[in-house]
Formats: structure tokens, sequence, C-alpha cells
């Protein structure tokens, strides 16, 4: 077991209300919490994001997973099963937008 001194805890802060309160705030300097702070966003990311991450949400929707292994099995599969023109064409509706 790793002694209490030497665990760090890294926690993902986002814009939620409840992450950002002063008594959220204080609780985890009280605990040691390492803070990541939600990264900014940038608008030339989203439309790739978009476009790759919306086609795998329709391949996902209505499945039922048991744990998070499957997910991963699930989601590495898609990207496997798509060929070389499948992200050609995705980069090439970017230049569109």
């Amino acid at each position: 077991m790793i002694p209490h001194a030497k665990v760090k805890v890294l926690f993902h802060q986002d814009n939620a209300l409840c992450h950002k309160s002063m008594k959220t705030m204080i609780k985890f300097d009280e605990i040691r919490f390492k803070l990541i702070p939600h990264p900014p966003y940038y608008a030339d990311l989203a439309p790739s994001d978009c476009w790759l991450f919306a086609d795998m949400k329709k391949m996902l929707q209505r499945k039922k997973f048991g744990s998070n292994e499957e997910v991963i099995v699930e989601t590495e599969a898609y990207f496997e099963s798509k060929d070389k023109s499948f992200y050609i064409k995705g980069i090439e509706k970017l230049e569109e937008r």
C-alpha cells in the first residue's frame, strides 16, 4: 500500500459551479488535491471533434456496456474499422467550413 503522504490526487476541474465554489476550493486545498484546470476552448479544434465523434456517437447509440473495458474494446474496434479514406474525407470537409 502507498503511504498517505505519497498519494497525489489530480482533479480535473471543469466549470461546474460546485467545482468552483469557495467551500470546494478550501476543501481541495485542505486534502491537498492538485487541481487541473479545464482547458480553454479552441474553436479551430471543435469542427474536427464534432465530425469524428458524431459518427462514433451514432455507432454507440443504444448500446449497453457492463464495464469500462467493454467501452474501450468497442471504441478501438470502431477506429480500426475505419479505412484511410474516412479520415481523408473528414479532413477535406474541414476546408469547406
